[in-house]
């Protein structure tokens, strides 16, 4: 850690070092990962040149393997988007050789009728694969079933506009949600998501109840906005953010209740809500329906959503 500085104002700033989460290093600057590589890769070669060193030069094996020992070194050194390029390209292999198509079949992918013409077969391509879907269910309290990886307890999370505060401010908003850092016992995910909001819904609703108002003015000003937002509604750009934070709990132990991982992961949410009050942060579990809906929209994230009855606005 570098030492505080004191800023202009009175107020505190820390250094966190960006590499805090850098993997240890085994061998000199190496991870035990490229120590593993650089090791094989160092084997390898060596046996080669021992089972050829009868019938081949030094110099002339040397020539023949440096372009293999620059592309392990490449690999093991280079990155991709903070990525090692072994991860990388182990990625992308597998990336390539999974099905790119995949819907939702706990019964299977039945094949296509055989009165369907051979040419159209191949022409709408491979099947879509049966997708195994990491949940098994979701539990009336709302927690999410996630099999041997444990249960799973979802909220919502409203924002705070930072920007806007005062020095003294921030770093209070800032001391109390590293505080609920410091406290987490489990994992603890907050997802940031993006979903389009259709405004159609709310414009019809406006015109509808804009008769009722008791002023004509009212009723101008409601029918006025409702136009506004119904040419709103005729883009595809209208976007909103959600912040969900997942509290996870692992399998319980042989000899204790299953339920026994949902009932501490709702009470991790509990605790995150009074931990997060004095960042000023609304904490809002997901009930069974709420979490249903939003599991839904996931897996189908071109689903436009109506606009929420509460802003859950976006990072400020």
């Amino acid at each position: 850690m570098h030492p505080t500085d004191e800023t202009s104002d009175g107020s505190y700033a820390t250094r966190i070092p960006a590499d805090i989460s850098r993997p240890d290093r085994l061998l000199g600057p190496f991870t035990a990962r490229q120590t593993a590589i650089l090791a094989v890769a160092a084997l390898v070669l060596y046996g080669g040149w021992w089972a050829s060193r009868a019938f081949m030069a030094p110099l002339a094996y040397a020539a023949l393997v440096i372009p293999i020992a620059g592309a392990v070194a490449a690999l093991v050194l280079g990155q991709r988007e903070g990525i090692g390029l072994d991860r990388f390209l182990a990625a992308a292999l597998l990336h390539s050789r999974s099905p790119k198509r995949r819907v939702y079949a706990p019964e299977g992918i039945a094949p296509l009728p055989s009165v369907v013409p051979d040419r159209w077969a191949r022409a709408a391509g491979p099947p879509p694969a049966a997708m195994d879907m990491p949940y098994d269910g979701i539990t009336a309290d709302g927690v999410l079933d996630l099999g041997t990886e444990g249960r799973a307890a979802l909220a919502t999370c409203s924002t705070v506009n930072f920007e806007l505060r005062s020095a003294a401010e921030q770093q209070g908003l800032t001391a109390a949600f590293a505080r609920w850092l410091n406290s987490l016992t489990g994992p603890t995910q907050l997802l940031v998501r993006c979903h389009r909001i259709d405004l159609a819904p709310l414009a019809d609703l406006l015109q509808q109840d804009a008769a009722a108002l008791p002023h004509p003015a009212l009723e101008r000003a409601a029918r006025a906005h409702a136009e506004f937002l119904g040419d709103l509604a005729t883009g595809d750009n209208l976007l909103g953010r959600q912040i969900v934070l997942v509290a996870r709990e692992e399998s319980a132990p042989q000899g204790m209740r299953r339920t026994a991982g949902g009932g501490r992961a709702l009470q991790r949410l509990d605790e995150a809500a009074r931990a997060l009050a004095a960042a000023e942060i609304t904490v809002t579990p997901l009930d069974a329906e709420r979490g249903a809906d939003l599991v839904s929209a996931a897996c189908n994230p071109d689903t436009q959503l109506p606009p929420a009855t509460k802003p859950e606005g976006s990072l400020g």
